[in-house]
């Protein structure tokens, strides 16, 4: 999708947004209801449902991308070490890459397709590979492809390239994981204050609380007689 393209689907959804906001308050002023009394205050809400549609696709596309580096994120060890493997069994650059489009479906398997089309009508394999990076905007591939790129200027052999950006990507994957465990504790707590504890404390105090109630309610603590 063009960027034209995309600016109109923003203001067909601003003005969809604004329109019903507009027609449903019109009507309800033109009755009387819900202290309505003008067209002035169904224009206002129209125009604020205009700007919240036509900032809403932003929000939907931010979660979209998010979700795509995610599975970007999670798919590159795997794939780094499929094309390690296929390099290492003497195919090319370009053809073990071919085998990892094939084998192994994802968001980044589309990438390495585009570069490699790119690629057979005649555009240099550094500046496919580079024009992923603003694509994917993911570090790790980020740097596998930096790496790629420094090799081939060099002459270096891509095949102990990729053994180190595969050691290096399973670095950083247990980082991560013990990154995230060590966040956990402190995400549950949230719950725990929020929803396990008000429970606790209402079946460890609530028979408490009703004694107390009923003593007083009763006109004092009972002498025993």
């Amino acid at each position: 999708m063009r960027l034209a393209d995309w600016m109109g689907v923003k203001m067909l959804v601003g003005i969809g947004i604004g329109a019903v906001l507009f027609l449903l308050l019109g009507v309800l002023a033109a009755g009387g209801i819900t202290g309505i009394t003008s067209i002035a205050k169904a224009l206002f809400f129209g125009f604020i449902g205009f700007f919240v549609g036509y900032l809403l696709p932003e929000f939907w596309l931010g979660r979209k991308i998010k979700s795509r580096q995610k599975v970007i994120l999670k798919m590159i060890p795997d794939t780094l070490d499929l094309l390690t493997i296929s390099v290492r069994a003497g195919l090319g650059f370009d053809a073990a890459l071919a085998k990892v489009v094939e084998k192994l479906p994802g968001p980044l398997t589309d990438e390495f397709r585009r570069a490699l089309a790119e690629v057979r009508v005649g555009k240099a394999r550094r500046e496919a590979l580079r024009d992923m990076i603003p694509r994917t905007n993911v570090q790790p591939l980020s740097n596998f492809i930096g790496a790629i790129i420094q090799a081939e200027t060099l002459g270096v052999s891509i095949s102990k390239v990729l053994q180190v950006q595969s050691e290096q990507l399973r670095i950083e994957r247990r980082q991560r994981a013990e990154e995230m465990a060590a966040k956990a504790p402190i995400k549950m707590l949230f719950p725990l204050v929020g929803c396990i504890f008000p429970s606790l404390f209402v079946v460890i105090l609530g028979p408490a609380i009703i004694s107390l109630v009923k003593t007083f309610a009763g006109g004092g603590i009972p002498s025993g007689k």
